[in-house]
């Protein structure tokens, strides 16, 4: 099965380590303000969801959001978190820590799409 959002092995040994200090977390792809547009990644119950944020997919065992707006625009690929050097968006988890999540992304292939149209 085709996956909306795919980690790095970088990006899943990052993630365990956040969530080995903070507890369960969730990840949340940030439409541009202030930050940019960043994997943001908060405690579970420190962000709250609404009808209009769509579950992309589960990366090591975390949920992955976007906005349905954000969403639409970025429907044809599929997003691949990673894990760098640097400081973080100021909102999010990994901005007291010395490496950060980043989006990369690839466009689907018509095949890829046509077989996730059905599943959204």
């Amino acid at each position: 099965m085709i996956e909306r959002v795919i980690a790095t092995e970088a990006a899943v040994l990052f993630l365990n380590t956040i969530k080995n200090i903070h507890g369960s977390v969730l990840l949340y792809q940030s439409g541009g303000c202030c930050d940019g547009s960043a994997p943001m990644c908060y405690k579970e119950g420190d962000f709250q969801l609404g009808d209009a944020d769509v579950l992309l997919g589960m990366m090591a065992d975390t949920p992955f959001y976007m906005h349905k707006s954000q969403y639409e625009y970025w429907k044809h690929t599929q997003l691949i978190i990673d894990a760098v050097p640097g400081r973080g968006a100021e909102f999010s988890l990994d901005s007291i820590e010395e490496t950060h999540f980043i989006t990369q992304s690839r466009v689907f292939t018509e095949e890829e799409y046509e077989e996730l149209k059905s599943l959204f």
